[in-house]
């Protein structure tokens, strides 16, 4: 099972740079895809920009203007790849989500169990969080921006915690009636836990807050 895991990593490793591209290739406008390196970087640099500039100004106080000039790419760059700040703040939204599970999935995968990868995954992404505190506000605004995404970016997570732990129900490293009651419980804890320990304060390590949600999810919070 171990070995199992290992190789799923090293194929997603390996697959890496694809991954890049199926994800500059999602972001994009309809038929707006990047076709080469220097396009894919030049995406990316908006991409990276527009994060910065709504995580620190909001959806409605930030400009293309704004983004381009993070960038360092011309105005005619932006409209290249997307249509108006309302599409790349779509497209930002997915990438963030993408960034996520790409940061995190190769981890969990490494995990011997599914109770070590649940700790593995928690960590690692209050480490991104960390490092890109300005995810939060974006998802936060896509509720009223895009709720179509909004609503996306939590669905698609919790589905695929769900299935996650439902394989581990067949190799049976959890118990068998898991469920997507599970998944979005997991998945709520885990918000939080990022937002407190990520980005609020980081008053606590990850490894210890990975590691007292670990034995809880193994345990229960029951008297012993």
């Amino acid at each position: 099972m171990a070995g199992e895991r290992v190789e799923m990593a090293t194929r997603e490793q390996n697959g890496s740079d694809q991954v890049e591209r199926d994800r500059g290739a999602s972001a994009a406008g309809a038929g707006k895809a990047p076709r080469t390196e220097r396009g894919r970087r030049t995406m990316r640099a908006i991409l990276d920009a527009a994060a910065l500039e709504f995580g620190e100004r909001g959806f409605h106080e930030a400009s293309i203007s704004g983004i381009t000039r993070r960038a360092g790419v011309a105005l005619g760059s932006f409209y290249t790849y997307f249509d108006s700040k309302d599409a790349v703040f779509r497209a930002l939204v997915r990438d963030m989500s993408d960034q996520v599970r790409d940061h995190v999935a190769p981890l969990i995968r490494a995990a011997p169990d599914q109770l070590a990868a649940e700790r593995a995954g928690l960590l690692h992404f209050i480490e991104f969080v960390r490092g890109h505190k300005e995810l939060y506000r974006i998802i936060d605004e896509a509720e009223f921006v895009d709720p179509e995404s909004f609503r996306l970016h939590y669905a698609t997570t919790a589905e695929r915690i769900a299935k996650r732990l439902q394989a581990a129900a067949t190799r049976g490293e959890v118990r068998g009636d898991v469920s997507e009651v599970h998944a979005w419980a997991i998945m709520g804890m885990n918000v939080f836990l990022g937002l407190r320990y990520g980005v609020w304060e980081e008053d606590v390590s990850p490894e210890a807050v990975a590691e007292t949600i670990g034995d809880m999810l193994a345990t229960g919070i029951a008297p012993r």
